[in-house]
């Protein structure tokens, strides 16, 4: 568990931190480069131990088997006694000749001679002949004349083993025929030397990436600082700090980045000013439009309600422009009040008056208020509510707003069918969903169906008195609350609206208490 904390730390570091990615990735390509320059030093300067001891063994060697073959020649001893004696002068006099202490000799007489007299073969004391290959004995035989070498290991009494070097050569002695002189030399001083050398280059491979390593650090910081501090400045223009900007100094990359950027800021605050004014400007003029219109609609109302009550006196086609006229007037009035509340709500003036209700009893009111409307168009809706009460806290006549706007869209496009809505909720959060199974949406219809004014059919008319201005205010009244308006929808299988709320003011929640798409739609294949 540990070192898989360790590792998930180290990978956070490694992602977060561009500085810690360009120390790693110098480090590590460095440590590759060493690793094969030290590589092939070691091999270098081992082969080159290995090569110059191997030449002064043969030049040693030669020097050693040419005098013992002339003493053997220049010999006129007769006796065995006086032989054997001769060939015991070997062993310490070829040990003693060399410039290293390490040599051992070994005399071996060649197996399968007839008719020679048969001596006893000198051997260096603490020499093992089995470490001596069968294979070496047999090419020094088949090479008279000549040195061979080959390279051995030498068993030590620790169970190691040292490196080491065996030559022989074929050695003619009168009377007692023929002999195989071996001269072993161990190598272990020239190993000890190569382990020296590879400890020094390993270690100060080890010194170099760690220095590497340190000016990595420092060389990246002093690149990255910049970075670092135009991503501070970048996050407080965002933040809103519109007049931040960067020291430029010097003609280097760092300082046309600077320049850059700041050549950005300034165009970017401007047109941050520039839509601000032009946004300011705007609310300003629905505003004032909107209070303005007021007087004159009043006026206008009343004059349509005296008409419309007096509508009877009037001629059938006058009777019939009253009773439009008088349509119309209200759905101007509703559009004036749906204008002034997206004007408060741009302006940032709408705090909502929150208080613990009971959603199931905000959603009857909303049925009851628009019921008039759902019966005059022959739709039935059907409601699922919990049995008990459900209590949030909300401002009870937003969200009473919010579904009646839910239920008109539904009215508008259910194509006269059933309307569903269901209430739903757990510990963290309320949901109501309004479902219908009319015309339904294409994904990108669905994408803008929140936008103001905006309509799937612009060619077809509105038969319930919309303004276009309902499901922008209602996502506005359900950011206020802090929760979700979700819609889900297929062409031809209808559309659900789904309102997700807090139970509590400052409640977090993850998942709605309700299902989008809901369970019917699912049954009939949406998704």
């Amino acid at each position: 568990m540990f070192f898989r904390a360790a590792a998930d730390w180290a990978l956070g570091l490694f992602r977060r931190f561009l500085q810690v990615r360009a120390v790693f990735t110098t480090v590590v390509l460095s440590g590759i480069a060493l690793l094969i320059v030290g590589g092939f030093l070691s091999y270098s300067i081992g082969n080159g131990l290995y090569q110059t001891r191997v030449t002064q063994i043969l030049a040693e060697s030669e020097r050693g088997v040419v005098e013992i073959q002339n003493t053997f020649s220049a010999s006129t001893v007769t006796d065995e006694i006086a032989l054997q004696s001769l060939l015991n002068s070997v062993v310490p006099a070829l040990e003693s000749s060399g410039t290293s202490d390490s040599r051992k000799v070994a005399l071996l007489r060649t197996p399968a001679q007839i008719g020679a007299q048969i001596l006893q073969s000198p051997i260096s004391a603490d020499l093992d002949t089995a470490v001596i290959p069968f294979e070496f004995k047999v090419t020094v035989r088949d090479t008279p004349g000549k040195l061979s070498y080959q390279s051995i290991g030498l068993p030590q009494p620790d169970g190691s083993a040292h490196p080491g070097v065996v030559v022989g050569a074929p050695i003619d002695i009168p009377i007692a025929g023929k002999y195989e002189l071996y001269l072993v030399f161990d190598l272990d001083g020239e190993q000890q030397t190569l382990d020296f050398v590879q400890n020094v280059l390993f270690w100060g491979m080890l010194i170099l990436l760690f220095v590497i390593g340190l000016v990595s650090y420092f060389v990246t910081n002093w690149l990255v600082r910049p970075v670092k501090v135009a991503a501070g400045v970048s996050e407080e223009i965002a933040e809103g700090a519109l007049d931040r900007r960067l020291t430029e100094r010097g003609e280097d990359v760092i300082a046309t980045l600077a320049k850059s950027f700041n050549r950005m800021a300034d165009s970017l605050q401007k047109q941050i000013t520039k839509l601000a004014s032009v946004s300011s400007m705007q609310q300003r003029f629905v505003s004032d439009v909107s209070h303005e219109l007021r007087t004159p609609l009043t006026t206008i109302k009343l004059a349509g309600d005296v008409i419309f009550a007096s509508r009877e006196k009037l001629e059938p086609a006058a009777r019939r422009s009253a009773e439009l006229m008088t349509d119309q007037i209200d759905r101007f009035e509703a559009l004036l009040g749906d204008l002034l509340e997206i004007s408060r709500y741009d302006a940032g003036a709408v705090a909502a008056d929150l208080e613990t209700q009971d959603m199931n009893g905000i959603v009857g009111s909303a049925i009851a208020g628009i019921e008039p409307l759902a019966q005059s168009r022959g739709y039935l809706i059907e409601v699922d509510i919990p049995s008990g009460p459900v209590d949030v806290e909300v401002d009870g006549r937003r969200i009473e707003r919010l579904i009646r706007n839910l239920l008109a869209n539904a009215i508008e496009h259910g194509e006269s069918r059933p309307i569903q809505v269901a209430v739903g909720y757990s510990e963290t959060a309320v949901a109501v969903s309004v479902t219908d199974s009319g015309v339904g949406m294409t994904r990108a219809e669905v994408d803008r169906v929140f936008d103001r004014f905006w309509r799937a059919d612009p060619a077809r008319k509105r038969t319930t008195g919309g303004t276009g201005l309902g499901l922008a205010i209602s996502l506005e009244d359900t950011q206020l609350h802090g929760g979700w308006l979700q819609v889900w929808a297929k062409p031809n299988e209808g559309a659900s609206f789904r309102l997700t709320v807090p139970r509590r003011q400052g409640m977090l929640f993850t998942q709605s208490p309700l299902p989008l798409p809901p369970k019917q739609a699912r049954k009939s294949g949406g998704s």
